[in-house]
């Protein structure tokens, strides 16, 4: 469970951050450090549940550390379902329609529900915001939403919704009138997406109904064929719950490699480790084929944004996914590439690669400082 302070009044600054590890498991760790990076707390205990790890993260940010009490928390919900396109207050009614959507989003729903209910039961006066990552997804063409299943499918909700929304909501922010074309944002870490964007709206995204889609990622296959799952199901006997494990923990990186599903530690091994380096080849080669399907959607492409954990840090895996793709326009500056330079790309490229920063944290407390204050005029007037 990840956590940040932010004071956001005439300026945006930010106050602490931290997180509380392997929670329901033994040997778990609470860890705080301010906005320089000094560390405030680092401790070491078993936190059984969220409500634990809630209780603990309050008593040493707030009664230890004396960091000034929230006016209000905001959270990152990675789906909304089809009903929730914009950040919105944390009700009851709410908290049950995402019990229902927790078969869309296994691997991120319970955990941040747990976070929701840990804050209601401890700190019943503190308003809760919710934020989507499917939200910034929300007005991408219809067609591009589609599945081509059975309509009444689609009727129920069976449909593309797209996720880091919150990140690339960030990126765009950020870089304003630089973005303004026809762009692609590669937001690569754990997991790992892109976006086609034109004008600054989402035109087409990686991934899909689930985080599933698109993109392979550190434990995560990606786009598959159906009939795969079919196979496992036939001829390997895979119930449900083995495919999802099968899906979510065991493919990607992790699978491909057979050593770790983390990028930084791949690239020191690929010298050595033959299956470190087809890892790190599969994953290139595959975000490069899709930045070649999302520029078709868009009709070209002006700027690619690099961001996420990988995105900004593996400089090799830049240059591996850009490689080949001077049809394109994508012209790398070796040099640039090597630094983490704000653009990495050549300045006779008609492409501008960049690399930014992201910042859901901060995208997050800005809606809940946006709605909460909102509601404060209107009660006030």
């Amino acid at each position: 469970m990840k956590f940040a302070v932010y004071s956001l009044g005439e300026s945006e600054k930010l106050i602490a951050e931290g997180a509380v590890e392997r929670i329901g498991l033994p040997g778990g760790w609470l860890w705080l450090k301010d906005a320089k990076g000094k560390r405030l707390a680092d401790r070491h205990d078993d936190f059984p549940a969220h409500k634990d790890a809630v209780r603990a993260m309050f008593a040493v940010a707030m009664a230890e550390h004396r960091l000034p009490k929230p006016d209000g928390v905001g959270h990152r919900l990675v789906h909304g379902g089809p009903n929730h396109m914009a950040p919105e207050k944390v009700t009851p009614a709410l908290v049950q329609t995402l019990r229902s959507l927790i078969s869309l989003a296994p691997l991120h729903l319970p955990g941040e529900i747990k976070g929701i209910d840990a804050l209601a039961e401890h700190y019943p006066d503190l308003s809760q915001v919710a934020c989507f990552d499917t939200a910034f997804h929300s007005r991408m063409p219809e067609i591009a939403r589609w599945i081509p299943l059975v309509r009444s499918l689609r009727h129920e909700g069976i449909h593309r919704y797209g996720f880091h929304g919150l990140s690339y909501e960030y990126v765009m922010r950020t870089l304003k009138q630089a973005l303004q074309g026809r762009v692609i944002i590669a937001h690569l870490g754990n997991g790992a997406s892109m976006a086609a964007l034109k004008n600054g709206r989402s035109q087409d995204t990686t991934m899909g109904l689930s985080t599933l889609g698109g993109l392979m990622m550190g434990t995560r296959s990606g786009d598959l064929d159906p009939g795969i799952l079919l196979y496992l199901m036939d001829e390997k006997g895979y119930d449900a719950r083995q495919l999802e494990r099968l899906l979510n923990y065991r493919s990607g990186l992790l699978c491909v490699s057979g050593i770790t599903s983390d990028m930084k530690t791949l690239l020191e091994k690929r010298a050595t480790e033959p299956h470190a380096a087809q890892a790190i080849e599969l994953f290139c080669y595959t975000a490069r084929k899709h930045i070649g399907a999302l520029s078709a959607t868009i009709g070209g492409i002006d700027a690619l944004v690099f961001t996420g954990g990988i995105g900004e840090r593996a400089a090799p895996v830049r240059w591996m996914i850009c490689h080949g793709l001077d049809y394109l326009g994508i012209r790398l500056d070796p040099g640039k590439n090597d630094a983490h330079a704000d653009i990495i790309s050549m300045e006779n490229s008609p492409c501008t690669v960049r690399v930014i920063h992201t910042n859901e944290d901060l995208t997050i407390a800005r809606h809940t400082r946006d709605l909460l204050f909102m509601d404060r005029q209107r009660e006030t007037q």
